[in-house]
């Protein structure tokens, strides 16, 4: 213990501010720690003090140069910086700036190091400083950027992705990004369009529903009913989309439901449409489903924007789809009536609420994150 040097003698006022923030409030454990030890310590106490430093201490579970320490601040420095300490001085520089970023992504999706499955935190870390994109870099901050960009280097999916420096695809990308910087225009929608396909499964054993402590239990086994397709256009910036269920995905189904499109937009003076390159998805299924004026007609309508080959995570129609799926779709259901009746369900709730897609991605984040595609200029 050090020798006893400052004595503690608080006011009445002071005495009430520490009791409040011992007894009421949200405060941190610090904080709290403090004001026990103020109290504990004080000499101007009303009651006599019956415990010495020494078992104070012991009783806190701190240590004597912590509650010395606490009894130096008060007196040299006040209540104030006795309670809460002295603010950090030290200012951090940002290392995790979005080139920082973009070399972390392109590194964490090349190949591991000799002896290694895959990239870990500390691997990451210590090749960042190797290669000089970093003085030092912990593996938190590595942890944070994958958590920020939702990189997950121990999972592997089946997957094609574009060859690099590919001319072809960043022009797409960057046309379709382009219109999603578009302002709200109710004539001139921005709409995007997928599709996906479902099967109708049903159950050969009755399921065990769920109980207290026991999740609900489903038999591996099922019986296949088939299949049927999933049309999903949705206009991102008014909290819109239409849904429709047809047996099958052929031309003429896609060109009926582009028309159900244009119907649900009739005031409209120009729609664009951002979609795939599915084989069914062209100008041309309009015209083996309609006569040749109507063909034309409905054409004319529309403005087809493409994302690019192996791109469609550029569809927003995509993301909404995968919400129809997560919410309505990812059970067992074993007929197409059912699934028209809850398809129908989730798109009136859905449009109820209004919900939207809040897209960051841009043209200038794709030059950052993206640069391994772009064509490289030898002047």
């Amino acid at each position: 213990m050090p020798k006893v040097k400052y004595r503690l003698a608080l006011t009445q006022e002071e005495r009430k501010e520490l009791e409040a923030i011992v007894s009421k409030g949200k405060h941190s454990t610090q904080k709290v720690l403090n004001a026990l030890i103020l109290l504990n310590c004080d000499e101007n106490a009303p009651t006599p003090r019956t415990l010495r430093e020494v078992d104070v201490a012991s009783v806190l579970k701190i240590s004597a140069m912590k509650l010395h320490r606490v009894k130096q601040r008060f007196v040299n420095e006040g209540l104030h910086i006795a309670l809460n300490g002295h603010k950090g001085q030290r200012i951090y520089e940002k290392k995790a700036d979005g080139e920082f970023e973009a070399h972390l992504i392109a590194l964490s999706c090349s190949k591991p190091p000799s002896g290694y499955v895959r990239w870990s935190l500390r691997l990451l870390a210590e090749k960042v400083v190797e290669l000089e994109y970093a003085d030092s870099i912990s593996y938190e901050t590595v942890r944070r950027g994958f958590k920020k960009n939702e990189l997950k280097p121990w999972k592997k999916i089946g997957w094609v992705i574009p060859p690099k420096e590919n001319a072809e695809f960043v022009a797409r990308m960057e046309k379709v990004l382009d219109v999603y910087k578009r302002p709200y225009d109710r004539r001139f929608p921005v709409i995007c369009m997928d599709e996906s396909p479902r099967q109708l499964i049903d159950e050969v054993k009755m399921p065990i529903p769920i109980a207290p402590g026991r999740p609900a239990r489903y038999d591996y086994e099922y019986k296949r009913h088939g299949v049927c397709n999933v049309f999903m256009s949705n206009e991102p910036l008014a909290g819109k989309r239409m849904v429709k269920v047809t047996k099958r995905r052929t031309k003429q189904d896609w060109a009926v439901f582009i028309a159900e499109i244009a119907q649900c937009y009739s005031d409209a003076e120009k729609i664009t449409l951002v979609m795939d390159n599915l084989n069914t998805h062209k100008a041309g299924s309009l015209y083996e489903a309609f006569p040749p004026d109507q063909a034309k007609k409905l054409w004319d309508r529309f403005d087809f924007v493409y994302t690019p080959k192996h791109g469609s995570w550029l569809n927003m129609a995509e993301i909404e789809l995968n919400v129809l799926i997560r919410q309505c779709l990812n059970r067992r259901i074993p007929d197409m009536v059912t699934v028209v009746t809850e398809v129908a369900a989730w798109q009136n709730n859905r449009n109820t609420q209004k919900a939207t897609i809040n897209w960051q991605f841009t043209t200038k984040d794709a030059r950052i994150k993206l640069r391994r595609l772009y064509p490289t200029l030898h002047v």
